[in-house]
């Protein structure tokens, strides 16, 4: 379970990335009933840090010992965290830590300080789609996939660009605590519950000045019809658009296809209803419009990696699944 959380810094932390991890894990949020983390903030590099914003700097009384007990160890993104060196003693604090089952979370730049300990050798990683080449250089064995949010391979966590940090650390929350905790969470921040790791990490082509949101009230409509198997002509019909517009402005607005963000959104149901309610497994395919409890678990493992029997089991004990 996931108690113990340690943000690690180097001179030249970027403040939002900082701010990102402590926002989730930092904030004691348990007058709503929500879990509390033992949360610090340690330094690789004395105990006052700068940052790149002119005249802040960040102060701790924590150095890497603090690393040694965590359950996850963050490393928020830093100036010039591309090309610089980093002190042996933190890369072998960090391999340390992979070593006894800690997870490693890397945010935007901070996945050079990962790519430094050798952790990202053989393992699939995002990174901001402007650095990928340079990670490539300096981690040739590392698999970058630089137009994804996230990547989940356990113990380690890479995530690209500033707000895709967000979406890492909910998806922590949520492997560990469920569903309801990370939307709780990022009900708090005013933030989407979930951005889906593969989801685009940019948009190609800038969306028209004068088609702001144009599938949002489609996106509040599919979302109350998960159940219903919608054709892309007809989600088109409802947009007043033809289906080719429809599909590319789709991708455009949310950064995936129409057929994954419903996917998604139906495992997303699925995992509530099993988290909250006694349905069977059929039932709950049925309401998040799988049909059958084969098609549910095929998706299911597809994207959690386990099955709805055993997801259940993990948060209701052994005889909900039962």
């Amino acid at each position: 379970m996931l108690k113990n959380v340690a943000a690690v810094l180097l001179d030249g932390v970027h403040p939002f990335e900082l701010g990102v991890v402590c926002e989730v894990f930092g904030i004691d949020r348990s007058d709503e009933g929500l879990p509390t983390y033992d949360f610090a903030v340690a330094s690789a590099e004395g105990p006052t840090l700068g940052t790149h914003v002119g005249g802040l700097s960040v102060s701790t009384p924590y150095g890497l010992e603090r690393l040694e007990e965590a359950d996850l160890i963050a490393v928020p993104a830093g100036a010039d965290y591309v090309v610089r060196d980093y002190p042996p003693e933190l890369l072998d604090a960090l391999r340390r830590a992979a070593d006894r089952g800690a997870r490693v979370l890397s945010v935007c730049s901070g996945v050079f300080v990962l790519g430094a300990t050798g952790l990202l050798d053989g393992r699939r990683c995002s990174v901001h789609w402007k650095q990928a080449r340079e990670l490539a250089l300096r981690c040739p064995r590392a698999v970058i996939e630089p137009d994804v949010l996230y990547v989940d391979e356990d113990p380690v966590i890479t995530s690209a660009g500033t707000a895709a940090g967000i979406d890492a650390c909910l998806h922590i929350v949520r492997k560990e605590q469920g569903t309801e905790v990370a939307n709780k969470i990022a009900r708090r921040m005013v933030v989407p519950p979930h951005r889906d790791g593969g989801q685009a990490q940019y948009i190609e082509r800038p969306v028209p000045k004068n088609s702001c949101d144009t599938v949002g009230e489609v996106l509040v409509w599919m979302e109350r019809h998960l159940d219903e198997e919608v054709a892309v002509e007809q989600l088109a019909e409802r947009a007043h658009m033809s289906p080719r517009t429809f599909a590319r402005r789709f991708q455009q607005e949310t950064g995936t296809t129409p057929y994954r963000w419903v996917l998604r959104q139906r495992v997303l149901l699925a995992q509530r209803l099993l988290e909250g309610t006694d349905e069977t497994v059929d039932a709950v395919a049925g309401r998040t419009g799988f049909g059958t409890a084969a098609a549910l678990r095929h998706q299911f493992v597809r994207a959690l990696g386990t099955t709805p029997n055993a997801y259940r089991r993990t948060f209701r004990g052994p005889e909900a699944a039962a």
